[in-house]
């Protein structure tokens, strides 16, 4: 029996496509051909680098069209989904330009007469990826694997399936030899197939904590690598003396940027008691101004939640943090009679037990949390199942130092918003996942780091292994 699913649009509730789910046999050829494309993918550094660069270029060529896809499948604003496009040529430009010194060996000192760590790719990676980066989820994780020399298969969001298959044309179009970056068309049910195929030999998976949890039992019950990138509830740390019009700015971007649907956007706002209310105003003014609409336009700044179930959890998080004593500022409802649209929400009166403190807020809802000093404000940063990012805003960079190395998250920004970026290494801790992206630290996470020693002569005084 044929099973299919839909993509809906949800800024109208419209179905854009169907498509009929691939078979267990189906994904196992596509992942037997991935194994297949390996063998030569992984002999020529130069070579993959040329490719790379290609799909760059074809990435940036057909920008508009790939922005609409996502606009129209997650409802991202346009101005913000080409940015993400040009990204994604970013980070593939950048890893061709850097992947090979990457991965150059490395000799060093030992006994032997010659001592070499070496940098092997280690096959088809499975990569498990969300909806709300479509492009830059499978992209960042996407370009040091495949200059690595891995081959990949990508099972996408079924939200945003187009996004996922526009990436696999983009590569064909480039010249990428075939099978080499395959997309599966299949939805979570399908999931342990990928994981469990034979030719498939390790996995990265960026999602909720409870799937995440499953996949990596899976994988790692068959001894497979994975990566996890799992959820956030990131700190923005508002001291004393900070720049507040400054920090007032961020926050709006830091936790609205693609309508608060990011795992790195800031979630809970720690703000100093001393000056609290003066950044609590300018938050709320600026806040006020954003537009919410269609997100086709070019004046939008936030479109729709993603479906019904995110827009009626985002309400739910919020109405019942009310009932436990927050209190609406502003936003806090739903907005018109169709399509998934919110109010950008800020709550105060906000404490650690409430859900919008404790839970991941993947929606336009920031808390404010009050703390009596920097100390306080760090202790209530780390109160939580999360460590992914957190942001720290203080004109005092020696306090940022000290502030920056007690905040228990896989990345620290001071006086900015938390943004991945393809120089620096990506990934959390706690429940926000394990290893990382990005850097030589992410392309180093799916290769086998190989040492190889040269004697000349047996050498006898190894008394232990």
């Amino acid at each position: 029996m044929t099973r299919e699913f839909s993509t809906i649009n949800p800024a109208t509730e419209e179905v854009i496509d169907t498509y009929e789910i691939m078979t267990k046999e189906q994904i196992n050829e596509k992942t037997k051909k991935a194994q297949q494309a390996f063998t030569e993918w992984k002999t020529d550094v130069q070579k993959r680098a040329d490719h790379i660069h290609d799909f760059a270029q074809e990435f940036r060529k057909n920008k508009e069209e790939l922005a609409r896809m996502m606009t129209k499948e997650m409802g991202r604003p346009i101005k913000e989904a080409r940015a993400e496009v040009e990204k994604c040529a970013w980070v593939m430009d950048y890893f061709a330009d850097n992947g090979k010194i990457f991965i150059n060996d490395e000799v060093i000192n030992s006994d032997a007469r010659k001592s070499v760590v070496t940098f092997e790719p280690l096959g088809v990676i499975g990569s498990i990826m969300p909806w709300n980066f479509p492009y830059w989820q499978a992209l960042r994780f996407g370009a040091p694997s495949l200059m690595a020399g891995n081959t990949i298969v990508l099972k996408p969001a079924s939200a945003t399936m187009g996004c996922g298959i526009e990436i696999e044309k983009a590569f064909s179009r480039s010249g990428v030899p075939e099978g080499v970056f395959q997309t599966l068309v299949v939805d979570s049910s399908m999931a342990d197939v990928i994981i469990d195929s034979e030719d498939v030999n390790a996995v990265t998976f960026t999602g909720s904590v409870s799937a995440g949890s499953k996949v990596a039992q899976r994988a790692t019950s068959q001894i497979k690598k994975c990566v996890l990138e799992l959820g956030g509830s990131d700190p923005f740390i508002v001291c004393k003396d900070a720049d507040i019009e400054k920090a007032s700015s961020g926050a709006v971007k830091g936790r609205f940027v693609n309508n608060g649907q990011s795992c790195i956007a800031s979630k809970r706002f720690v703000v100093v008691r001393d000056i609290a209310n003066e950044f609590t105003e300018k938050f709320v003014q600026k806040t006020e101004k954003l537009k919410v609409g269609d997100p086709l336009s070019e004046d939008t700044d936030l479109g729709p939640i993603v479906n019904a179930a995110g827009l009626k959890t985002i309400d739910s998080q919020v109405k019942d943090s009310v009932k436990a004593g927050a209190e609406i500022l502003t936003g806090g409802e739903q907005i018109g009679s169709k399509g998934y649209f919110y109010k950008p929400t800020i709550l105060k009166n906000v404490s650690q037990n409430m859900r919008v403190a404790q839970e991941e807020v993947f929606g336009p809802a920031a808390p404010i949390i009050i703390a009596d000093d920097e100390i306080e404000a760090v202790k209530l940063a780390n109160n939580s199942q999360y460590g992914l990012g957190a942001s720290i805003w203080t004109q005092d960079l020696d306090k940022a130092e000290k502030l920056s190395r007690m905040v228990k998250s896989g990345i620290v920004t001071v006086n900015n918003m938390v943004a991945s970026d393809p120089r620096v290494p990506f990934g959390g801790v706690k429940k926000s996942g394990f290893g990382r992206e990005l850097s030589r630290f992410g392309m180093l996470e799916f290769v086998n780091i190989k040492s190889v020693r040269f004697y000349d002569q047996l050498v006898h005084q190894h008394y232990v292994e």
